[in-house]
């Protein structure tokens, strides 16, 4: 688990210091605690089936991404896996160094690059999700299936939210323009 101090111990003691501080504090509670929960699984992901395969989170996403989708620019392949495109530089140079990705030039603009899997990324990827997957089914271990297609909902509609709505909340916040309240329980047209 990320950090020396257990989830319930956090929220007790930031209640402690926020007091009557005038915040929403059951956002600030459900964004923290998806936080905490993706640092935790990715923790302990890396530390287990990613481990044997030499593998990041980060790695393993790229692959992911690529085994997913099939041969793509590396903009976007860095955009689906939600990292710079210097970060995937990195990243899909050590990929390529395994034999796992390969990386040519895009038939029509020599300044785009494009990623995809060799034929032992493709076999790394099939062995290796159903890995992934048993590890998934481990950490959702103490929720029924209905509860998975619930909190898995739940979190879509905060995506659906930020991808809807975040842009222009930036440039409020960015312009100094006080930003608009949305009412909580509110749903996200998808």
């Amino acid at each position: 688990m990320p950090g020396q101090r257990s989830i319930t111990e956090t929220e007790r003691m930031v209640r402690a210091k926020l007091g009557d501080t005038p915040i929403r504090h059951e956002q600030m509670a459900m964004v923290g605690n998806i936080h905490r929960a993706a640092a935790a699984v990715r923790q302990h992901v890396e530390n287990s089936v990613l481990r044997g395969s030499d593998l990041t989170w980060t790695g393993f996403v790229v692959l992911w991404v690529v085994w997913i989708w099939g041969e793509m620019e590396t903009r976007q392949v860095a955009e689906e896996a939600g990292i710079s495109k210097g970060t995937l530089t990195g990243v899909a140079r050590t990929l390529e160094s395994r034999g796992l990705v390969r990386r040519t030039e895009h038939p029509t603009d020599g300044r785009r690059v494009l990623l995809a899997l060799t034929d032992k990324g493709e076999a790394q990827m099939h062995s290796l999700f159903p890995e992934f997957n048993a590890e998934e089914a481990f950490v959702a271990e103490q929720l029924s299936d209905e509860e998975c297609l619930q909190t898995a909902d739940v979190l879509r509609r905060v995506v659906v939210q930020i991808e809807a709505h975040g842009e222009e909340r930036r440039m409020q916040l960015l312009d100094g323009a006080p930003p608009v309240r949305r009412r909580s329980g509110r749903r996200p047209k998808a």
